[in-house]
């Protein structure tokens, strides 16, 4: 049975080395304006997946994940040192789909409100096609019965 618990903590750790040390490890200019925005362990705490962002275009990113990949053996060294487990996690490092995601889902959103004020400008001369309240109220049943002629019996 996995402890959950203790994969998290270990992910949160190896979340905090990486992004303290990246730039000590990797001496390279190209590497790009790095963010780590995750770490996923699993049960064993055998893989670690490294989720990250990278500010700059496709070009910047290739270059930064080339970078990565080269150096993966030496960042999880550096994981090693750090963690004092008696099996360090292999390390993947997977760039987050999530900055693109919240991007097309604001540009989703901006689409719906110009959406929206487009039907309500166009509902705002519109008219009922009927009544204005087509439904019976109990003070209108009154007034026709006393306009019905009454039956006597």
């Amino acid at each position: 049975m996995s402890d959950t618990g203790r994969a998290r903590k270990v992910a949160e750790r190896i979340k905090d080395v990486i992004a303290e040390n990246l730039q000590s490890v990797i001496k390279d200019p190209d590497l790009g304006f790095l963010t780590v925005t995750d770490v996923r362990v699993t049960g064993d705490l055998q893989h670690a997946s490294v989720f990250y962002t990278v500010f700059g275009d496709e070009d910047q990113a290739a270059r930064t994940a080339r970078l990565l990949t080269a150096n993966t053996g030496r960042l999880r060294s550096l994981v090693g040192k750090h963690l004092g487990i008696r099996l360090t996690p292999s390390l993947e490092f997977i760039p987050d789909a999530l900055p693109d995601t919240a991007a097309h889902l604001d540009d989703l959103l901006k689409a719906a409100r110009e959406h929206d004020a487009e039907v309500a400008a166009s509902a705002a001369g519109a008219v009922y096609a009927g009544d204005a309240d087509p439904y019976k109220h109990d003070d209108d049943e009154a007034d026709e019965d006393a306009d019905a002629p009454s039956v006597r019996s």
